[in-house]
C-alpha cells in the first residue's frame, strides 16, 4: 500500500493546450479513488501523469513521501491495467499473468506461487491453460487485473476497464473489483466516464470538467451536496431536472407558471439572508423528489395538474414523462403506479429534496 500526494500538478502540450489545471489530493493507503468526467476532462491524461507515461509539466507527484516526476514508470511500482485488455494473444492465461515476473527474472517458485495466487483470487485456475481468445471479454479483463496483481504493486492505475463490456458484464465485474479491493487494502485510481461506476466503486470521487477539479467528496455527499449545477447534472440517473424560478418574500417560489411555498424549509432564511428575493434562481430537482399520481377530477387534490406524456418501465421502477408550461420534465416513481400517455396525473416535489444554484457562478446554494 502506498500513500500519494498530487500537488499543483499541471499538463502543458507544446502546442499551448492546457489538459490538466492545479490538480491536487490527497490520497490514503488502501483508497479507492475514482476519477469522473466527459470525454476530454483531463481524467485519464492524469492517470498518464501518474504512471509516467506523460511528462508533468509543473507541479509534485509525491508517493509514500518521495518525489517521482523524474523516475521511470518500471521504478515507480505501478501497474496499470487498460481499457483494451493489452494481453498476449499467442501466450495462456498462465503465461500471460506470469510474463511480468519472467521478464524480471524472478524465481520460477515465487512466479508460480504469485500466479496461482491471483488465479484463485480472480476465479481464473480453470482457464490457466486457455488462450485469450478462447475466454469472454470479462475473462480477458480479469486476466488483465490478474497480471497486475501479481506483482504486488503499491499502487494500482486502472483506465476505463470496463468500457469494453456489455452492461451485464460491467454489473458482475464492478462487484468483482470491488471485492478485489477488499481483499488487496491497496491503493487504487480509477479512470471512468460512467458516473455508476464512480458512485459503486470509490471512497471517494474526484469529478473533472474541462481539466479542473469541481469536487472530491465520498460519493453520498457527491449525490446530495453537489458542489455545483455541473456536479448535480453529470451525478445520479437519470439526471437532475432544472427550472429557472424567483423567489418572492412571501417566500414562495415561482417555477414556470408554478407557485411552491418554501417558506416552512430551512433553505428559505438562508435564500432571504443571502438577498435572493425577486431574483433569478435556478431549481433542481431529481426525479425521485417528484411524487405523481392518478388525478381523479371528482376529488380534491393539493398537488400540481398534468397529463402523461411518455411511460417508460424499468422493471421495479419507472419514468413518467410530462411537462410544466411546455417545460420537459422527468419524475421517476414506483413502477406499480400504472399510468398512460395523455392520462391526468397530479405530481408534487419534495420541498426539503429541492436545490437552488446561484445562475451567474452556478454554485449550489445550501442552508
Amino acid at each position: 500500500m502506498a500513500t500519494m500526494t498530487l500537488r499543483g500538478i499541471n499538463k502543458i502540450y507544446p502546442n499551448g493546450v492546457q489538459a490538466v489545471h492545479d490538480f491536487n489530493i490527497e490520497i490514503k493507503e488502501g483508497e479507492f479513488i475514482v476519477f469522473v468526467g466527459p470525454s476530454g476532462c483531463g481524467k485519464s491524461t492524469t492517470l498518464r501523469m501518474i504512471a509516467g507515461l506523460e511528462e508533468i509539466s509543473s507541479g509534485d507527484l509525491i508517493i509514500d513521501d518521495t518525489r517521482v516526476n523524474n523516475l521511470a514508470p518500471k521504478d515507480r511500482d505501478i501497474a496499470m491495467v487498460f481499457q483494451n485488455y493489452a494481453l498476449y494473444a499467442h501466450m495462456s492465461v498462465y503465461h500471460n499473468m506470469a510474463f511480468s515476473l519472467t521478464l524480471r527474472k524472478e524465481d520460477s517458485d515465487m512466479i508460480h506461487e504469485r500466479v496461482m495466487w491471483a488465479a484463485n483470487v480472480l476465479g481464473l485456475v480453470p482457464y490457466l491453460n486457455r488462450k485469450p481468445k478462447e475466454l469472454s471479454g470479462g475473462q480477458r479483463q480479469r486476466v488483465a487485473l490478474g497480471r497486475a496483481i501479481v506483482r504486488d504493486p503499491k499502487i494500482f492505475l486502472l483506465d476505463e476497464p470496463l468500457s469494453n463490456l456489455d452492461a451485464k458484464l460491467r454489473g458482475s465485474m464492478r462487484k468483482e473489483l470491488k471485492q478485489l479491493h477488499h481483499r488487496l487494502h491497496t491503493t487504487m485510481i480509477y479512470v471512468t466516464h460512467d458516473q455508476i461506476e464512480a458512485l459503486t466503486l470509490a471512497d471517494r470521487i474526484v469529478v473533472m470538467k474541462d481539466g479542473f477539479i469541481q469536487q472530491i467528496a465520498t460519493p453520498e455527499i457527491l449525490y446530495e451536496r453537489p458542489y455545483n449545477l455541473f456536479i448535480a447534472n453529470f451525478i445520479g440517473t437519470p439526471p437532475m431536472n432544472f427550472f429557472s424560478s424567483s423567489l418572492d418574500d412571501k417566500g414562495f417560489l415561482h417555477i414556470e407558471n408554478l407557485q411552491v411555498d418554501i417558506s416552512e424549509t430551512p433553505i428559505f432564511k438562508t435564500l432571504k439572508d443571502k438577498g435572493y428575493f425577486g431574483k433569478s434562481i435556478i431549481v433542481g430537482v431529481r426525479p425521485e423528489a417528484i411524487s405523481v399520481e392518478p388525478f381523479f377530477k371528482d376529488n380534491e387534490n393539493k398537488g400540481f395538474q398534468t397529463k402523461v406524456q411518455l411511460y417508460e418501465l424499468l422493471g421495479s421502477d419507472a419514468l413518467i414523462h410530462f411537462s410544466i408550461n411546455k417545460k420537459s420534465v422527468l419524475a421517476k416513481v414506483d413502477a406499480r403506479v400504472k399510468l398512460a400517455p395523455d392520462q391526468d396525473v397530479s405530481f408534487h416535489f419534495d420541498l426539503n429534496h429541492l436545490y437552488y444554484f446561484d445562475p451567474e457562478t452556478e454554485v449550489c446554494i445550501y442552508a
